[in-house]
């Protein structure tokens, strides 16, 4: 599936603008990881684009991912595509066998961890360092329906540093940070 062909299915089911922006953020963070890796971007970008397309409308598991990937299945994504989707969700018992599929788990409750963490800061992302984020993760209170663990292992599958993985991306993200409603706001 083409960019454009996963933008246009993810926008017919997706209205919440911060959904939106979410699966914007994670598509920034797998394409650059592709790029790292000297992988394919276009599929890459695509599984982070639609990994919570069905999250609006089947928020509940195991429906999300599982009724998704049904979906995407009748739309002739590929078996590849599905699978590391699936994978992102512990609970759908499929393994994370494939490096695009550890990629997409790593990233994505950072993502989401990294703009709760932008949204404090009057620079949003401009200035925000992989230390900020470390300890914000120490706050159990703060952006608290996010799994630390699940952050924390994401990183370990994916054989990189916690510290290294969280600036690279934060560097992902602050390259569309207009797009994710996080650049900086103009001084008054």
């Amino acid at each position: 599936m083409e960019r454009e062909a996963a933008w246009a299915l993810l926008t017919s089911y997706v209205q919440n603008e911060n959904l939106r922006r979410h699966m914007l953020a994670v598509e920034a963070c797998m394409r650059t990881y592709a790029r790292k890796f000297g992988e394919e971007e276009e599929p890459w970008g695509v599984i982070g684009l639609l990994h919570d397309f069905d999250y609006e409308v089947h928020p509940n598991a195991p429906d999300h991912p599982l009724k998704g990937s049904e979906i995407l299945k009748e739309k002739g994504v590929s078996e590849e595509i599905r699978r590391a989707i699936l994978g992102h969700a512990e609970y759908s018992g499929v393994p994370r066998d494939t490096l695009v599929a550890r990629a997409l788990f790593a990233c994505d409750e950072l993502a989401g961890f990294i703009t709760a963490c932008a949204l404090v800061r009057p620079d949003r992302l401009a200035t925000l360092e992989a230390k900020s984020v470390r300890k914000r993760m120490k706050d159990k209170a703060f952006a608290r329906s996010v799994s630390r663990e699940d952050i924390i292992k994401g990183a370990e599958e994916l054989g990189v540093p916690l510290d290294e993985h969280i600036a690279f991306c934060i560097q992902a993200m602050r390259s569309i940070a207009p797009a994710l409603g996080l650049a900086a706001a103009p001084p008054p």
